[in-house]
C-alpha cells in the first residue's frame, strides 16, 4: 500500500496544482523516508549524479537549433518548397501545412517550435486563400504536435534518459508511427478539402524555391543520415545541427544577426533554465526508486488487478490520455516514464514500443483542454478565442486517436527499424 499511497501524494499536489519541482522532490522525500533510511541530504548529491550525463546537452543544443532557424529563413524557405510541391492536391496548403511539420520537426525536436515557425508562414496563407478559419487553425496547431514523435524528439530524449532505454532505437522507432500520423493528417486535410479546386504546378516557383531553399533542405538529410549511420551520437548531432543552423542563417541566408542570435539565445537559457531543475530532480526520483525497488512492488501490484497486457495498455492509454489533459508531455514522461515502463515490461512490451506509445499518447495531450501547450501557445500566436481553438482540433484528434490505436496493435511499427 505504500506505493499507492505515494501516488496519492503525487495525484493530491496536482490537485492542489502545486510546481511540479515541489511534486517530485515530495515524492523523492517520500521515497527516503518510508523506503530508506529518512537521510534527505542524499536528494542533492543524487540530483548531482543524475545531471551528470553528456545525453543531456542534445535537449539545449537541438531547443537553440530549432530557434536559430525560426528566427532566421530556413522554415520559411523549406515552407515554400514543400507548398509548391503540394499545390496540385486538393488542399494543398493543409496538406503542405503537414508535411512541412514533419520536416521541421527533424529539425527543432519542439512541437511548440514546429508550430510557431510553420503557422506563421501557413496560417495567413490559408486564410488567404479562402480556407476556412477553423481548418487553417486547427492544421497547424495540430500539425505541430509531429514535433514529439518526429526524431530527433526531446520527449524522445527525456524517456531515454529515464527509463535508461537508446535514444538512437527511439528516434529510429520514432520514423514509421510518425509516418502514420503524417498520412492520416494528409488524408483528412485532403477529405476536408475535397470540394476545393487543385491547382496546377507551378514549375518555375518550385525551381526558385528549391534554389533558395536548398541549404534548408539538406538539414533534415544531414541531421538524421549522422545520427542512423552511427557516425555521431545523438548529443553530437545536436551540436552539428546547432553549428549548420547558425552557419547558413548568418553567411547564407544572412537573415541571422549578433543582435537577434544574441535574444535567441536568452530565450532558449530560459528555457533551459525551467527545464533543467525538473529533470534534475526526476532523475534522483529514478534512482532511489530503483534503489528501493518501488517499480517491483508496483509489478507485484499490478499483477494482482490487472489480468492480461491487453488490459494493461488499455488502462495505460486511458491513463495518459487523462494525464496529457492536465500535465505537459516533459513533466508526464519524468513522473510516470519509471514508474509505467518496468511494468509494461511485466507485462510483455518491449521498452521501445511503449516509449512510442506514450509519446503518442502525450502527444495527443498537446491538443486536449485545459492544459494542452499548443493550445496555449496558439491563442497568442494566431490571436484565436480558446473556444475556437478546441474546436478547431477535434477533428485531429479523432485522427490521432485512430493513430494511437494502431501503433498500439502494431507493434511492428515501432520496431520494424530498429
Amino acid at each position: 500500500m505504500t506505493a499507492f499511497a505515494l501516488l496519492a501524494l503525487v495525484l493530491a499536489l496536482l490537485v492542489l496544482r502545486q510546481p511540479l519541482t515541489v511534486i517530485l522532490i515530495s515524492a523523492i522525500a517520500y521515497v527516503h523516508i518510508f523506503w530508506g533510511h529518512g537521510y534527505l541530504d542524499y536528494i542533492v548529491e543524487d540530483m548531482w549524479v543524475s545531471l551528470n550525463k553528456e545525453l543531456i546537452l542534445a535537449v539545449p543544443l537541438f531547443l537553440l537549433c530549432g530557434a536559430v532557424m525560426t528566427e532566421g529563413s530556413a522554415a520559411r524557405r523549406l515552407v515554400r518548397i514543400v507548398r509548391a510541391l503540394t499545390a496540385p492536391t486538393r488542399g494543398g496548403l493543409g496538406v503542405a501545412a503537414i508535411i512541412s511539420c514533419a520536416v521541421f520537426a527533424a529539425i527543432s525536436g519542439s512541437s511548440i517550435v514546429t508550430m510557431i515557425a510553420v503557422g506563421s508562414v501557413l496560417y495567413p496563407a490559408m486564410k488567404e486563400a479562402g480556407y476556412t478559419n477553423r481548418f487553417a487553425l486547427g492544421t497547424v496547431v495540430s500539425g505541430g504536435t509531429l514535433g514529439i514523435i518526429i526524431p530527433p524528439s526531446i520527449p524522445l530524449i527525456l524517456y531515454g534518459l529515464v527509463t535508461e532505454t537508446s535514444i538512437v532505437d527511439l528516434f529510429l522507432a520514432g520514423v514509421l508511427p510518425g509516418l502514420v500520423l503524417i498520412v492520416l493528417m494528409m488524408t483528412y486535410a485532403i477529405w476536408a478539402n475535397r470540394h476545393r479546386p487543385a491547382q496546377k504546378m507551378d514549375w518555375a516557383e518550385l525551381g526558385v524555391a528549391v534554389k533558395t531553399g536548398i541549404w534548408a533542405a539538406l538539414f533534415p538529410i544531414i541531421l538524421l543520415g549522422g545520427i542512423y549511420s552511427g557516425y555521431y551520437s545523438p548529443t553530437e548531432s545536436a551540436a552539428v545541427a546547432l553549428v549548420y543552423a547558425v552557419l547558413i542563417e548568418f553567411f547564407i541566408h544572412r537573415e541571422m544577426t549578433l543582435r537577434k542570435y544574441f535574444n535567441v539565445v536568452t530565450e532558449t537559457a530560459k528555457l533551459g533554465g525551467a527545464l533543467f531543475p525538473l529533470i534534475a530532480v526526476a532523475l534522483s526520483l529514478n534512482l532511489i526508486l530503483t534503489e528501493y525497488r518501488v517499480p517491483a512492488q508496483m509489478v507485484e501490484l499490478a499483477g494482482l488487478y490487472i489480468d492480461s497486457p491487453l488490459a494493461f495498455i488499455l488502462i495505460v492509454n486511458l491513463l495518459l490520455l487523462a494525464v496529457g489533459a492536465f500535465m505537459t508531455t516533459n513533466e508526464a514522461i519524468l513522473i510516470l516514464g519509471p514508474i509505467l515502463m518496468p511494468v509494461a515490461l511485466a507485462y510483455g512490451f518491449h521498452p521501445v514500443h511503449f516509449g512510442i506509445i506514450m509519446i503518442v499518447n502525450l502527444e495527443i495531450g498537446y491538443l486536449t483542454p485545459p492544459v494542452g501547450m499548443n493550445l496555449m501557445v496558439a491563442l497568442v500566436t494566431f490571436k484565436q478565442k480558446f473556444s475556437e481553438v478546441v474546436m478547431s482540433v477535434l477533428p485531429y484528434i479523432a485522427v490521432m486517436v485512430i493513430g494511437l490505436i494502431i501503433i498500439t496493435a502494431v507493434p511492428w511499427l515501432s520496431l520494424g527499424l530498429l
